[in-house]
């Protein structure tokens, strides 16, 4: 184990919030709003398969640089007529919104207040600023700072992301933990010379379909959830 790192940042979507729960909720109350009923799960499942490719032709230079707001809601849009629903601008729009009032894992909001006790605490997300701000607000998620890949017009896993987020906190990679329940993410921070820790999220695409949860044998730190984490690093 290596010496303790002094900050540590969270990837968001799946992570620290249930976006799947969230917009699949969402969804089915929107469609009995209008009479029409939906397979939320499968809803959500199709809006998030179009985040990384939407997100990847911004990395190649395909398309210029786009808030993921505009990607999600330009993924949205061809989704509604797949599955029956008929919605005015004014309702798209408030859709879109669901990725800003997603809630939080049952863990998120008193793991991070035991972390911050004792380390820095942010978000390292594809999420945009005003996004993960009203995240933050929605689910009381106590950040001492909101990082953004907004912030440094590239996307995760682009290297960017994370040493940007290393400089503005002034500190060395070394000294940066990235705390996620993705492992192709961990991969890539730690590439940048990050710490790790995975967390375990076995039902981010929903009960139905539960996610490998095996432990990251690269990561300093395997952790069922931030209490647990906590408990780990001494917080």
């Amino acid at each position: 184990m290596g010496p303790r790192p002094r900050a540590l940042l969270f990837d968001v979507f799946g992570t620290v919030v249930d976006w799947h729960g969230s917009v699949a909720r969402e969804v089915r109350r929107i469609g009995r709003d209008h009479g029409v009923r939906v397979d939320g799960d499968a809803f959500a499942d199709a809006w998030r398969a179009g985040y990384r490719p939407a997100m990847d032709q911004v990395r190649r230079g395909a398309i210029p640089w786009a808030s993921l707001d505009e990607l999600h809601r330009a993924n949205l849009v061809p989704l509604l007529a797949r599955f029956g629903l008929r919605l005015s601008a004014r309702e798209v729009t408030e859709l879109n919104g669901i990725w800003h009032r997603l809630a939080p894992w049952p863990d998120s909001a008193r793991g991070l207040g035991l972390l911050k006790r004792r380390f820095v605490i942010g978000s390292l997300s594809n999420g945009n600023m005003a996004l993960l701000i009203d995240l933050a607000k929605f689910g009381r998620l106590p950040w001492d700072c909101v990082l953004s890949a907004e912030l440094f017009r590239h996307y995760k896993p682009d290297r960017e992301v994370y040493l940007g987020a290393a400089k503005m906190l002034a500190m060395p990679p070394r000294d940066v933990m990235l705390v996620a329940a993705h492992k192709d993410d961990l991969a890539a921070a730690r590439r940048c010379g990050f710490q790790t820790a995975f967390v375990k999220r076995p039902f981010e695409f929903g009960r139905k379909a539960p996610r490998d949860v095996e432990p990251d044998p690269r990561s300093t730190f395997n952790a069922g959830d931030f209490i647990a984490l906590a408990g780990q690093l001494g917080a």
